[in-house]
């Protein structure tokens, strides 16, 4: 993995061993906090007492509507001491989840960019080079006087290409070290020259190598089936001789070695009968730059790209091809509903404590089940799509959530509360009109309410209410 894939700064993450043992001493400070609170409400309740001792019947009321009071506030408080103790610990495994994944994605995306990453292969067309004299004129000033000068000077001129047919084929290697792409390349190209001068008939052929490359074997130039010999090392100017109206060709081949991309650069020359054939021997190949070719033949692997111009053409962008990888698309939606997945799980508690009876440890099972189901579905979404994940996770979730209920009509609600807390909100998350879907999480949820409380549509009967609540104290 690339070391520039980060998770989220500034989000917790307990995989971190400093961020552990500070959460962990946080949770014990606040868990004696909360311990001293429950001791100093029940003391003051025991002094109360002891100061109404002499009023029996004041005492008995009084006393005996706040032990009524406190026993509620601590059965209440166990239920709300209940949902933190889920609530924040999944919330930290949540973030925790969340920068895993982020760091996941982010990675995914920098091996991607590495697998393609170098100085890609530019080859530029030649240049047909000759010098002639031009004349011209400059003052001077001679003995106090300004005397215009006429004289000639030696000026650089370049030929225009009669023809080019190139065929250019690249097969794909991966370099093992760095996971990146390397092309080698087989080029050969036929240039035709006519000298359309009458007073000039000495030149010189310019056809550089590729730019970028990192091996370059068997380069030759021949004319006319004549290998022409290099004068001086690293430079690539061969002299010839070519008579006003004649016409002559070159040949230029090569192997060589680059980086994962092949451009064709014309040098903002006009290219006159140009024709360029690319073969890739891989897949995925695309053209590249934006000039469209003229044909493209796809044979299994093999993808043959072919630019095609009879008259004359001039183009800003270099003709070429390139590894086409996959786009990476819909990153940062797992990461998203991890951070709020504690607010969808804080909703969906508070349907099912409106709607049916619930014990403690229903709501510790409950919570334990919806957490997992996130962790679930976090590593399948690496796997297959997140959407897919989701339905195969919430159906386990609904058939253990019918559990929840004593009769037909608990389970029922239970079933409800479920889609319309948990399973409509996070598939909401994961799809892309999340506003839309989370609005209709939301209306269902509201009319639910309503239609339980409010109109007497949907209520347990008393028969239900029993046997909910003797399971719930068996629980």
């Amino acid at each position: 993995m690339s070391s520039s894939a980060q998770g989220i700064p500034g989000l917790p993450d307990l995989t971190h061993p400093t961020e552990l043992v500070q959460f962990g001493t946080q949770a014990l400070t606040a868990s004696v906090l909360l311990v001293f609170l429950v001791i100093a409400l029940g003391i003051a309740i025991a002094l109360v007492s002891f100061s109404l001792r002499r009023h029996q019947t004041e005492n008995v009321i009084v006393i005996g509507e706040w032990a009524v009071r406190y026993s509620q506030l601590l059965r209440g408080l166990q239920h709300l001491t209940l949902v933190l103790v889920l609530l924040v610990p999944g919330f930290f495994l949540c973030s925790t989840l969340s920068n895993r994944y982020h760091h996941w994605e982010q990675a995914k995306v920098a091996q991607v960019v590495e697998s393609v990453a170098g100085e890609k292969l530019e080859q530029s067309a030649p240049q047909v080079r000759y010098s002639i004299q031009e004349p011209y004129s400059y003052t001077t000033q001679v003995n106090g006087k300004i005397v215009k000068v006429n004289d000639t000077r030696e000026v650089t001129r370049f030929l225009t290409l009669g023809g080019s047919q190139i065929q250019v084929k690249l097969d794909q290697s991966v370099d093992v070290p760095g996971r990146s792409s390397i092309y080698r390349v087989e080029y050969t190209a036929d240039y035709k020259v006519v000298n359309q001068l009458n007073n000039v008939n000495n030149f010189f052929f310019e056809a550089p190598p590729p730019n970028g490359y990192s091996l370059l074997a068997s380069y030759k130039v021949e004319r006319d089936g004549t290998r022409l010999q290099q004068t001086n090392p690293g430079d690539y100017g061969f002299p010839f001789r070519l008579q006003p109206g004649e016409a002559t060709t070159f040949r230029v081949t090569y192997q060589a070695q680059g980086g994962p991309r092949w451009v064709y650069s014309a040098e903002g020359q006009l290219l006159s009968n140009f024709r360029l054939t690319a073969i890739a021997n891989f897949a995925p190949a695309d053209f590249a730059s934006g000039i469209v070719p003229n044909e493209i033949k796809v044979d299994g692997r093999s993808t043959q790209f072919t630019w095609i111009f009879n008259d004359n053409v001039s183009v800003k962008n270099p003709f070429g091809v390139f590894t086409n990888t996959e786009p990476i698309r819909h990153t940062g939606i797992i990461p998203r509903l991890l951070l709020l997945a504690p607010a969808i799980f804080l909703w969906w508690i508070l349907l099912l404590y409106l709607s049916l009876p619930m014990s403690f440890k229903n709501i510790a099972i409950a919570g334990s089940i919806f957490f997992a189901c996130l962790l679930a579905l976090t590593y399948l979404a690496r796997l297959i799509n997140p959407q897919l994940a989701w339905t195969f996770i919430s159906t386990i979730l609904l058939f253990l959530t019918w559990g929840l209920g004593a009769s037909r009509s608990t389970s029922l609600a239970a079933i409800i509360c479920t889609i319309a807390g948990a399973v409509l909100p996070i598939f909401g998350l994961l799809v892309p009109f999340s506003g839309l879907t989370l609005s209709v999480a939301g209306l269902l949820s509201a009319v639910w309410l309503a239609v339980r409380h409010w109109y007497g549509w949907f209520t347990l009967h008393p028969e239900d209410q029993r046997l909910q609540i003797q399971r719930n104290g068996r629980d």
